[in-house]
């Protein structure tokens, strides 16, 4: 018989376990050998976006695995599935980096579709790869379930002539080889070297960036996130999860309770105050949308302006996730951004208490070097920045972690796509001072909205990183740095200025001021718009000409669906 914690006639799984109408349904149970009992319990489902594609998502499904002993102990009845994934690192660079951010909306889709196919009345999600953790916690907040997130955990970093590596240091050297500036016999080291085992990027990119969001905004367990993959305790950690999402079918814990707007403010001081990847300003809005929370990128960009950088990470720093664990983790991050009012500490989180209480179960730790006090951050402001102006009426996005030089002004060097503008950095055809613009690599006109990690990381590779700009209505990596702009809208394929632009033309870019402008008068502008027309691209079918049809802009968090704001009905009160 079920818990009496639990009511099962108000859970979903009822529709597919209780009454005698529901036999055929129990039948399948008893085929794959579960008890009465069992098929009485609430029906946890545990997601997987384990797979043999890369190694951030190698330990998930023993991860997962491991969790339903959890959910056992705590009274309910695991189901296991996998999602996809698309790893960033080896799609980089290639048409298959057109998938990557697609995949994130795959992700939230085929959980969505799961759980309800299924009737299941809790998640709990294990990701490893930057989109596969925005789409596990879109798919919470889209079907409302009682949900617990839980990252797979960072790589260890790589050790080569007596420093620490990540994946940005291969893309890198491909730079400083190509333009003679090392032997191939050390591209080779560095390559052999830089990831030692399993485990997501190392540095603070996009997956540490949203395994902190998961943390932040409450839907992990407290300094679970930052633990390296290799570590003993992830096993704890899945066990934990698995136990405590029970309690929160038990008290009607669910994750729009969770992720209230002021939750989202508290996720978005944490991807400034940990230099974050840009990402977080696509993915943040995304995630609010399945929320019916309007937060798009200007907001994230206003919280941004106001939030200290504290803690010192790769790529614009100079440790990486195993130092910030060590640390303290995240919560070490929170305690010093909440002692300066900087955070919403009554929000609730997974663990039924608010985020205050849990902060308060922390010990400041004065020896460590990583993060730095908000009272003496390394800057006042935080480590990405928001621009907004005539190039980008939408908006756009920098990371400034780690950069000394936050205005630019200079001439416009023009490509129509990511490969023509690689092509023209290995051939040593970049101009210092110049502000290359990628175009038609956003959402719509990709498809896709491609990363630009392979081009920028071989311009800093090259010593030109800090020497030019470069703009793209694409994305960057969290690995990218530089002064690299992207999320430019409205994109190219809508007709935004960005595709308007001219090689020679004066582009400004004022960070501190948050403003990026062409300047090109109204009158010429107008004459180019009357002469543009929109570039075909090559996918005229399937996934990603879908996608296209779809999508909406980056400032909105390129989203594809009407979200919660045009619910008629909730997944969980079915």
């Amino acid at each position: 018989m079920t818990s009496p914690r639990f009511d099962k006639s108000k859970l979903p799984s009822r529709h597919v376990s209780v009454g005698p109408e529901r036999a055929p349904q129990r039948s399948y149970y008893y085929a794959m050998g579960m008890t009465e009992e069992e098929i009485a319990r609430p029906f946890v489902g545990v997601v997987s976006a384990g797979n043999d594609s890369a190694p951030c998502n190698t330990t998930l499904n023993d991860q997962a695995d491991i969790c339903r002993e959890g959910v056992i102990a705590g009274g309910g009845t695991p189901r296991r599935f996998n999602t996809i994934t698309v790893t960033d690192g080896i799609a980089m660079g290639t048409q298959g980096m057109r998938s990557s951010l697609v995949s994130r909306e795959v992700i939230a889709d085929s959980i969505e579709l799961s759980v309800r196919g299924h009737s299941y009345d809790a998640v709990v999600g294990f990701a490893g790869c930057d989109k596969s953790l925005p789409g596990m916690m879109m798919a919470m907040l889209r079907l409302n379930v009682p949900s617990i997130f839980v990252y797979g955990g960072s790589i260890l970093p790589g050790r080569y002539q007596d420093r620490d590596l990540t994946v940005q240091d291969v893309f890198e050297v491909v730079g400083r080889y190509s333009s003679g500036a090392c032997p191939l016999s050390e591209l080779k080291a560095i390559e052999r070297a830089a990831c030692p085992g399993h485990g997501a990027c190392g540095g603070q990119f996009t997956a540490n960036t949203m395994a902190c969001v998961g943390e932040a905004i409450g839907l992990s367990l407290p300094n679970s996130n930052m633990m390296p993959a290799p570590y003993e305790g992830h096993a704890d950690i899945s066990r934990a999860a698995g136990r405590q999402v029970m309690e929160l079918i038990a008290r009607n814990i669910r994750p729009r309770d969770i992720c209230t707007r002021d939750a989202f403010e508290n996720a978005a001081r944490i991807v400034a105050a940990t230099g974050g990847s840009t990402n977080g300003g696509l993915h943040l809005p995304a995630m609010a949308h399945e929320a019916g929370i309007e937060f798009t990128l200007f907001d994230v960009a206003e919280i941004f302006k106001t939030t200290p950088y504290v803690a010192d990470l790769k790529p614009g720093g100079q440790y990486v996730a195993k130092d910030m664990y060590e640390a303290g983790g995240v919560y070490m991050v929170m305690k010093t951004l909440l002692s300066e009012g900087l955070l919403h500490g009554d929000c609730m989180t997974v663990t039924g208490k608010t985020l205050g209480e849990n902060i308060e179960q922390v010990t400041w730790n004065p020896d460590q070097k990583v993060i730095h006090d908000a009272r003496t951050p390394i800057t006042a402001t935080g480590g990405v920045v928001g621009l907004k102006g005539s190039l980008a009426p939408e908006g756009a996005i920098v990371k400034v972690a780690g950069m000394h030089r936050l205005q630019f002004s200079g001439p416009a060097q023009v490509f129509e796509c990511e490969e023509d503008c690689f092509a023209a950095v290995e051939a040593r055809q970049i101009k210092e001072g110049s502000v290359i613009v990628i175009r038609n690599e956003g959402p719509k006109g990709g498809p896709g909205m491609r990363e630009m990690l392979a081009t920028t990381a071989a311009l800093y590779g090259q010593g030109m990183g800090e020497k030019v700009a470069l703009i793209t209505d694409g994305r960057f990596s969290g690995a990218t740095r530089g002064f690299c702009i992207g999320h430019v809208g409205p994109e190219a394929a809508d007709c935004g200025p960005i595709a308007l632009v001219k090689d020679g033309d004066t582009i400004s870019i004022d960070a501190e001021a948050g403003t990026i402008e062409l300047e090109v008068d109204a009158d010429e502008l107008a004459r180019r718009k009357a002469e543009w027309r929109p570039r075909q691209t090559d996918y005229q079918s399937g996934a990603l000409w879908r996608y296209a049809q779809n999508v909406g802009p980056a400032w909105k968090g390129a989203v594809t669906h009407p979200g919660a704001q045009a619910e008629t009905h909730v997944y969980a009160d079915l």
